[in-house]
Parts: structure tokens; C-alpha cells; sequence
């Protein structure tokens, strides 16, 4: 997935922010137009200025959209079909319209009857999901695909071919084919459309239609055309790396393929944002303090069940080493979900099912109630909301070890949910780990406001949903 920019977007991504921008913005004001004439809501709109409507129209549009973001309804992978759709659907539109109503008040005289407002959520109701049938009945995000060839079919280019094997994986664009090259190797691409040049690139790429061309080559040295690639970036033909290549589409670094220059020549690791490091911690804690004065019962109720569950001598929390900013320890807080004896044969990775969790575990850890007592980490400045999840220092230094760029993580403080949370299941294994490090990479390189927003709001999809481990 790349990066969280409008610009960005397939053209059939934008088409379909703006379509429902504009039927959750007319939503209101056919509310407003309907009782003017039937008169269900005794309410005199005429006095309220013309663009002040229009304001209303833009902010519950707006806020109504920023929940389905949150709701993952703008995820171009979403994998539900149309039951799922309108289940995210109805709890966007009844999240905007909550908001809606808080901040109602503070139109003073040009305040809207919370009745209106009611009509306009079942209205945008109705037409977003005439919209969404649509766009699942036909390949609505097919719209203007860019057609990609990559230069090369060895091992490089067999990365494209295992990671975008699904449709799925490849919303923004059409594989043309893979073209052989001197020095690849012979175990790359299988099952995709491998071609042998007979003509010059320039004239195969422009004669197919190509918009863009992928350099994927195993061997480069001699063997890249570089002519031939400057000529077709003159007439208007992308040219991209690999690296960049899987980094946009995917929203992850390909750690196995990285060189040097790469590093060298890209905006590296480490954040060169001072204005946001300066006020990291201050925002952090105060989301945090923000966060426990919501969330205090949560925790309450949560501590009340440990104990009953397993007495009252048992204990609630469970402290841990773990490994933060430039590599300082520090000690993690958690509401315990396992067994007080999980660890008596030494430290191991939990596993998605663990059978050392506790009954009260299993429905904290799925929730992710169990991650709470954190927010005092975060008011210690130890983590941020937003970050790589932190290891271990007992499997830091095996991984470090044996994944390359590992240590490149604690570039950042740690938080409590991540780009790797979003985007990878829960892991186990050093394979997991490499993973996940691709994600965090990915993270660490685009970091920045929007991007911790956008984060931000996709966890509570998940905390909603329960799809916490």
C-alpha cells in the first residue's frame, strides 16, 4: 500500500472518494430540501444562511468519511463482500453522525435539529451503499491501471511474482509480462508472461503501451540498457527500481534486496524532522492522559476479572524488558494475560494460539485491553502511540544477527500499535520477525503526521472488530 497521499491514489480510488464525498455532503441537504416540503421536523432552515449549510454539508461529509477510513472502507485490498461492506457502512455513518451532533452546538443559531441530522446519516446510508453495490458489481477500480513491464524474469524479479501474486495485490496496475536478461537466473519467474525481446525496448514499450518499467534485473553490470531506459523516460515511460517498486505497492521495504546506494541515495532510516521530535513527547502524553480518562473503567473492570479468575492474590500486571529508542531498555507495563508460570522453562515468543493465555487473556489480547497500561510508558516519554512494536532484548540480539537493517528499528521509540500491526498477522518466528521489519522500515522512512494519523484511526477498526491477536 503506499504512502497515505490523495495524489497517489488509482484513479479509481479518488473517483470513489469524491462519488462519496458528494452523496454524504447531498445526503444533508436533501434532508434540509425534503423538510422544507413534508415538514417532519419542525425546524426553520430558511434562517440559517445559505453557506452555512454548505458548511454543514462539508464537515459531516468529511467526518462521516474520516469514519470510514477508520472503518478500513477506503482500503484498496478490502477483502469483504457487500454483508461486510454495509456492516462497516452502518457503523461509519453512526459514528459521524455522533460527532456530528457533539460538535453541533457550537453553530450557535445556525445549529441543525438533531432529527435533520438523523435524516441526512440514513439518507448517505442508502445512496454509499447503492455506490458500493455498484462498484463491487463492475471493476470500478480497474480505471486507468498503469501497465507495468519489468526488465528482468531471475530471482530479483521473482519477488514481484510471489509478493503481487493476487489480484488483490495489484488493484493500481496491469502486469504486462517479465522480460529475460542476460544474467538472471533460471529459478525466477514461473507462472508469469516471460518475454524475449526481438525489437529494442524503446520500440516494444511504446508499440504495448507501457506506462512504466520496472528494472529487475539479477545482474546490471554491462547488462542494464541504460540508453534504451533513458530514451523511454523522455517519451513520457516511468522508470522505477524494484525496491521502489515493491515499497509503493506494498507499503513495505523489501529487506532481502536492499543495497547500500539505495540506502545512500533514499531519505534513509532516520528522522530528520526536529520540530516533531522536540514535541514528540508532549503530543504523546497528552493523548495519553486523554486516552486513560476514557479508557479508566476499561481497565477497572479488567483488573476486577483477573483477579477473580485467578484470586486475589494473583497478580494484575505483568512488567517485561524490552528494547526502545537507540537501543535503551526499559520496562513494559501490560495487563497479565497468561499464566503467572508462562515463563518457568525461560523467555519464548507468544504464539497466536498460546495455551499459556488465561481465559480473560484470550478476550483482553483480542481487543487489545491488554496494551492500556502502556499509556504509562508513553507519559515516562519510554514509548509513543504510534511505532515499531518493541522486542525483547533476549531475541534483539539474535535478530539483529541474523536480519540485516534489524537494529535500524530503534531509529524511533517504540508504540503501542504500528504500521507492521496494520498490515502483518501476529508473528512468532524469525521469519515473522523479517516480516514485520519490512513494515517497520516502511514506517521509519515515511513517518510523519498523516501517516501516524492514518495508524491511528486503522486501530480502532481493529480494536472494534476484535481482530487484535
Amino acid at each position: 500500500m503506499s504512502s497515505p497521499k490523495f495524489r497517489d491514489l488509482s484513479a479509481g480510488s479518488k473517483s470513489l472518494v469524491l462519488i462519496e464525498f458528494v452523496c454524504f455532503a447531498g445526503a444533508l441537504l436533501l434532508s434540509l430540501y425534503f423538510n422544507s416540503f413534508l415538514h417532519f421536523v419542525e425546524h426553520d432552515t430558511q434562517a440559517i444562511a445559505l453557506n452555512v449549510l454548505f458548511i454543514h454539508a462539508v464537515v459531516f461529509a468529511l467526518i462521516v468519511q474520516l469514519s470510514c477510513l477508520a472503518m478500513g472502507l477506503y482500503d484498496s485490498k478490502l477483502r469483504e463482500n457487500l454483508r461486510g461492506v454495509f456492516r462497516r457502512l452502518l457503523v461509519s455513518v453512526a459514528i459521524g453522525f455522533f460527532i456530528v451532533s457533539l460538535l453541533n452546538p457550537i453553530y450557535g443559531s445556525g445549529a441543525l435539529a438533531i432529527e435533520l441530522l438523523a435524516t441526512a446519516s440514513l439518507i448517505s446510508l442508502f445512496m454509499v451503499s447503492g455506490v458500493r453495490y455498484i462498484t463491487l458489481q463492475i471493476d470500478f477500480f480497474g480505471l486507468n491501471k498503469r501497465n507495468i513491464l519489468v526488465l528482468g524474469a531471475g530471482e530479483r524479479a521473482s519477488i514481484i511474482e510471489k509478493r503481487m501474486r493476487r489480484d488483490v495485490d495489484r488493484q493500481g496496475f496491469f502486469m504486462h509480462g517479465f522480460v529475460v536478461m542476460n544474467g538472471d537466473a533460471d529459478h525466477g519467474i514461473v507462472n508469469e508472461n516471460r518475454i524475449t525481446l526481438d525489437s529494442s525496448l524503446v520500440n516494444y514499450a511504446l508499440e504495448h503501451q507501457i506506462d512504466e518499467i520496472v528494472v529487475a534485473n539479477d545482474e546490471r553490470r554491462e547488462n542494464l540498457p541504460v540508453d534504451e531506459l533513458f530514451a523511454c523516460k523522455i517519451r513520457g515511460v516511468e522508470i522505477t527500481e524494484i525496491l521502489d517498486f515493491i515499497e509503493r505497492e506494498t507499503g513495505q521495504i523489501a529487506v532481502n534486496l536492499i543495497y547500500p546506494s539505495w540506502v545512500i541515495y533514499s531519505n534513509g532510516f532516520a528522522s530528520s524532522n526536529h520540530l516533531r521530535n522536540t514535541l514528540d513527547w508532549v503530543f504523546n502524553a497528552t493523548m495519553g492522559f486523554f486516552l486513560f480518562l476514557v479508557t479508566w473503567p476499561v481497565m477497572l473492570i479488567t483488573a476486577l476479572l483477573i483477579k477473580l479468575e485467578d484470586g486475589l492474590k494473583a497478580p494484575i500486571f505483568y512488567s517485561q524488558e524490552r528494547v526502545g529508542l537507540d537501543g535503551q531498555a526499559f520496562n513494559i507495563i501490560k495487563f497479565r494475560s497468561m499464566r503467572i508460570d508462562a515463563e518457568k522453562n525461560g523467555a519464548q515468543m507468544a504464539s497466536k494460539n498460546d495455551d499459556r493465555t488465561t481465559r480473560i487473556g484470550k478476550a483482553i489480547r483480542k481487543y487489545r485491553i491488554d496494551e492500556l497500561p502502556q499509556i504509562y510508558n508513553v507519559m515516562l516519554g519510554d514509548m509513543g502511540f504510534v511505532g515499531p512494536r518493541p522486542e525483547r532484548p533476549e531475541f534483539v540480539q539474535q535478530l539483529i544477527k541474523n536480519i540485516p537493517y534489524f537494529n535500524e528499528r530503534h531509529n524511533v521509540k517504540p508504540g503501542l500499535t504500528g504500521w507492521a500491526q496494520l498490515k502483518y498477522p501476529y508473528g512468532a518466528t524469525e521469519k515473522d520477525s523479517l516480516e514485520k521489519l519490512k513494515y517497520d522500515l516502511y514506517y521509519i522512512k515515511h513517518r510523519s503526521f498523516m501517516l501516524d494519523l492514518l495508524i491511528l484511526i486503522r486501530t480502532v477498526e481493529i480494536v472494534l472488530f476484535g481482530k487484535g491477536r
